[in-house]
């Protein structure tokens, strides 16, 4: 049989057929005097088991374990990794679909977030976040989401806590955010020595959490995060986190 043959007859392409020679799969076989491929019966069984075994959803590297002659994996092996790992891919688009019908459910009840998608979690926070119109508060919220994504699965948790218990959750918190945002506002336009610089800092600072971070590792002015943080910002304005985070360093430490 030629290569169009072989192929046909077991309902692959003779490219299929010439990338399982390229990568191992299938040895060449023997040539015409002509040179074309002269294929056997038993290179099309061994062609057709191929087909089986990927359609099941093997790699080709699995599959040439269990087709080569020479003491690869045993095929109840390698079909066990990979239903474990059907299994894993089932359960991660059940999770997913379940998330996808919340956020459906909001979009019906017109409880949408801009921000969407994210965690349950920061959804309810920034459910319960001051709403305040534009500037900073706009952008703390993108943040927010920001961190959330950048941040270690270990360290999200916490993180939302310890917002949630500054923000929101602290007698008189929402009012003290709301100062906050209303003085970095007023910074748009300040020059970097204006008064009002240290008095958003003083006033940011009171709002950031007490064990955000360990002592001494604070994020210095060379953080790559920072220098993103600080490249939307007026030069006041980020003058004036800059001088939060030192004030929150100093208190860390001396704690």
């Amino acid at each position: 049989m030629r290569i169009g043959e072989v192929a046909s007859l077991v309902g692959l392409t003779p490219r299929a057929v010439r990338h399982y020679h390229h990568v191992g799969l299938l040895p060449e076989p023997v040539r015409r005097p002509n040179g074309y491929r002269e294929y056997a019966l038993r290179d099309a069984v061994v062609l057709a088991r191929i087909r089986r075994l990927t359609e099941l959803g093997l790699g080709l590297d699995e599959v040439r374990d269990v087709v080569r002659d020479d003491a690869g994996r045993e095929l109840a092996e390698v079909l066990g990794e990979l239903d474990a790992d059907l299994a894993r891919q089932e359960a991660q688009i059940r999770a997913r679909r379940e998330r996808i019908g919340a956020l459906l459910a909001q979009a019906e009840a017109g409880e949408l977030a801009a921000e969407e998608p994210v965690s349950r979690e920061l959804g309810e926070l920034l459910k319960e976040l001051p709403v305040v119109p534009g500037g900073m508060a706009a952008r703390d919220r993108e943040i927010l989401t920001l961190l959330e994504t950048v941040a270690p699965d270990e360290a999200r948790g916490p993180l939302l806590g310890a917002m949630r218990d500054a923000f929101v959750a602290t007698p008189g918190a929402a009012e003290r955010v709301r100062e906050v945002y209303a003085l970095l506002d007023e910074l748009v336009d300040a020059a970097v020595d204006d008064p009002r610089v240290a008095a958003a800092a003083e006033a940011l600072a009171a709002c950031i959490p007490d064990g955000l971070w360990e002592p001494g590792e604070v994020p210095g002015e060379n953080a790559a995060l920072l220098q993103t943080f600080f490249a939307d910002f007026a030069p006041a304005q980020a003058q004036a986190v800059l001088r939060a985070v030192r004030i929150v360093g100093e208190r860390e430490g001396s704690s």
